[in-house]
């Protein structure tokens, strides 16, 4: 974690009161970090450490813009982030992880080291599905995944609107019901006889 020594703050050191950190999260970061999620990015991090008598406050502003890969074309495409987070640290015997915001520390270290609770921050506001507007798909992908997805004739729910339609491509397997034979002898039972 040399590379990120510029993320350690000195706990033990710090006097009583409020103080301010501010971070640029550029693509070094997030290639040094080596997150699955985000790769690229430009992200600007404001921190506000309140030291109480026993513990820490640190209060995250976290904005910018992420690169990730669009879950339908798998092109890369830019998300916005905008989130606030809140991390309480104390001093312990050794580092534990009491709960999504306490957070023990060794007191014979007594600093943190934030890298990775920034890259978490920012991973978690990724929506599940992640996909560019309307229209920016890759045409040629999308065009495939027009032709291959299953479609269930009650699903009220209809994403055809998502899919971009590629005229450029002929489509010669849509307008043509070609029939499997394999299946003619099963369509020849009458289940009503029974």
């Amino acid at each position: 974690m040399a590379k990120f020594s510029l993320y350690k703050i000195p706990l033990k050191t710090l006097a009583p009161g409020v103080h301010t950190y501010e971070y640029e999260l550029d693509r070094k970061f997030f290639e040094d970090i080596d997150g699955e999620e985000v790769r690229k990015g430009d992200v600007k991090v404001i921190l506000n450490v309140r030291r109480a008598s026993s513990s820490f406050e640190l209060n995250f502003d976290i904005e910018g813009v992420i690169n990730v890969s669009c879950t339908r074309c798998l092109d890369d495409m830019k998300l916005d982030v905008d989130t606030e987070n809140r991390l309480i640290v104390k001093f312990g015997s050794e580092y534990s992880e009491e709960s999504d915001e306490i957070v023990i520390i060794p007191e014979v270290e007594g600093e943190i080291n934030i890298a990775w609770f920034l890259y978490e921050f920012i991973a978690l506001t990724i929506p599940i599905k992640h996909v560019h507007p309307r229209g920016e798909c890759n045409r040629t992908v999308s065009s495939k995944f027009k032709k291959h997805r299953a479609v269930s004739v009650d699903d009220e729910e209809d994403d055809s609107d998502d899919i971009i339609d590629d005229d450029s491509e002929p489509q010669e397997d849509e307008d043509v019901q070609q029939s499997d034979p394999r299946w003619d002898a099963l369509r020849e039972i009458n289940l009503d006889d029974n």
